[in-house]
């Protein structure tokens, strides 16, 4: 038998819904029709709810991902280790950006409540095109403290090392554990790592800043979920257990030969202010590849994502957020005075945390690079085609593999990315360019250089050491000067020029602020400048 459903009027006159081709059947039968239906219904979303994880490799998600979109190709990214890829006399072909304080329909904003309504906007754009949507099912998230324990912060020992004292003032430290109700599809688990160490002795709730990267209990709970890009057994999983502390290198104090600066590592700089911290497991929220599982997948049910479904960066922002409702449960933290920080990709996840979540009080972007900071529209290290490649393509949402090639099509750019923040602080910093010569050309290897790899192309083409070219700094601050009239017009001081500063000369006056430091790739020396940056707000009350 055939059923119809219409909300058109009813013959018999009386509101309501009038099933049509029933209308002479007896009650109980009726009855049981609508029963028998409903439990069809339940049935087949019940079966639906448990369909397998699609296991798909990077891969196959990523020619998904084309095919959905209608695209059979776009530019290959530049080559990190070529010296035209850092051109500045070829770095701006779009040197016009959207306009922050322009609505969609062309109405000029110039009030704060104006700007609340184009923010809107704005999101909505970063939301369908760029990070993509979170869905309004996230399911919900229970806060465990696994343990609390007194005595002084140490480092991971992690890679066998053994772990060490990073500070002599006392903490508490507490490993935590954030289960993700997954009732909606038990096939996929989620437990977020988080650790969160504060002083001691201190006599009230103290202001924390929370780093994107390891932290959590050390092993993490155990997790059957299916992985498509499982490593082989007995590979160290990256960020999982970041133990009291942090691990040594960039997380802890930097071995000798590493990237940054020897002396007091961040941790120790915060605990010497009387201020705490915290570091969330990253991986535990969304590895690094794998979009069927994690928080999307869960979400998902373990199928493919939409074209506007959210990303791996955006999902990171939504861990965040969920350490934040912890943390304004936690007596030992003032939750109004929480900072977040991140270096290279977790700099980007640090930077859509602070345009998402304004209960965030300041942020430290660090090296954020293309899908952070940097400018969209700059020809000048990575770029948009380089986030479509297979290894980084689900940071984003589907959708943004349609401006490869396109930048100028892009309806935002992250200048309105940073505006989002305002007028709350931020510090966006970056190390160097490609080593120069006296004359500022960049220093070049010679045909028989022994560092030269031949697959990168002619030795005389390769810069000797790129540093922190390929995250463009001066994009970053060009970004931020574009954000500059929306710091304005909430009456803040945004970077206050126009000009690109010279190296390691800090601008640091004002509520948006940049720093590019001399060297690598690392967060290490920016971080005393972004604690005296931090101590001005976390000084309010």
């Amino acid at each position: 038998m055939r059923m119809r459903a219409a909300a058109s009027r009813p013959r018999n006159g009386r509101g309501g819904l009038v099933v049509y081709g029933v209308r002479n059947m007896p009650r109980t039968s009726f009855a049981s029709l609508l029963c028998g239906a409903a439990a069809t219904a339940l049935a087949l979303a019940t079966l639906h709810s448990q369909s397998a994880v699609v296991m798909l490799t990077s891969q196959q998600d990523h020619d998904r991902q084309m095919k959905a979109l209608r695209i059979s190709g776009f530019p290959s990214g530049p080559d990190a280790y070529q010296a035209a890829t850092y051109d500045e006399a070829t770095a701006n072909p779009y040197p016009l950006l959207p306009d922050p304080l322009v609505m969609n329909d062309g109405t000029r904003v110039t009030t704060p409540a104006q700007w609340a309504k184009r923010r809107a906007e704005i999101k909505e754009l970063f939301d369908r095109e760029v990070y993509g949507r979170v869905p309004r099912n996230t399911p919900a998230v229970k806060w465990e403290v696994v343990s609390s324990e007194k005595g002084v912060a140490m480092s991971a020992g992690l890679f066998g090392a053994t772990p060490q004292p990073i500070s002599d003032v006392p903490v508490i430290t507490k490993q935590l554990i954030g289960h993700v109700d997954n009732s909606s599809y038990p096939a996929i688990a989620v437990n977020i790592g988080m650790t969160l160490v504060t002083p001691a002795n201190a006599s009230g709730p103290v202001p924390i800043v929370m780093q994107f990267g390891g932290g959590g209990p050390n092993p993490m709970p155990a997790n059957n979920t299916p992985n498509p890009c499982a490593p082989p057994p007995g590979t160290a999983a990256r960020g999982a257990g970041a133990g009291r502390a942090a691990a040594a290198g960039r997380a802890g104090r930097p071995p000798a030969g590493a990237r940054g600066p020897a002396g007091p590592n961040w941790q120790a700089q915060l605990l010497q202010k009387g201020w705490g911290y915290a570091m969330l497991n990253t991986s535990s929220i969304q590895a690094g590849c794998g979009l069927t599982v994690g928080i999307i997948g869960l979400v998902n049910k373990g199928q493919p994502r939409k074209m506007d479904d959210w990303g791996s960066l955006r999902a990171l922002a939504w861990g965040a957020d969920r350490a934040m409702d912890y943390f304004e449960t936690d007596r030992a933290v003032d939750a109004k005075h929480v900072g977040v920080e991140g270096h290279s990709r977790w700099g980007k996840a640090t930077l859509v945390t602070m345009a998402y979540d304004e209960r965030f009080a300041i942020g430290y972007v660090s090296s954020s690079g293309e899908g952070g900071a940097k400018l969209h529209r700059r020809k000048y290290g990575e770029l948009i085609e380089n986030l479509n490649a297979t290894n980084e393509y689900h940071w984003m949402a589907g959708n943004f593999m349609k401006y490869g090639g396109r930048w100028d099509q892009l309806p935002v750019d992250s200048h309105e990315l940073i505006a989002m923040v305002a007028p709350r602080p931020l510090f966006l910093s970056a190390g160097s360019g490609p080593l120069t010569n006296p004359d500022g050309t960049y220093q070049l290897m010679t045909a028989d250089d022994p560092r030269c790899q031949k697959n990168r192309g002619p030795c005389e083409t390769q810069p000797v050491n790129i540093m922190d070219a390929w995250v463009d700094a001066k994009g970053t601050f060009l970004a931020g000067v574009g954000a500059d009239p929306v710091y304005r017009l909430l009456g803040r001081t945004g970077l206050g020029t126009t000009q690109f500063p010279k190296m390691e000369t800090g601008l640091m006056a004002g509520d948006l602020a940049f720093r590019q430091h001399a060297g690598p790739h690392t967060d290490a020396p920016n971080w005393p400048v972004f604690i005296e940056f931090a101590e001005r707000e976390f000084t309010k009350r």
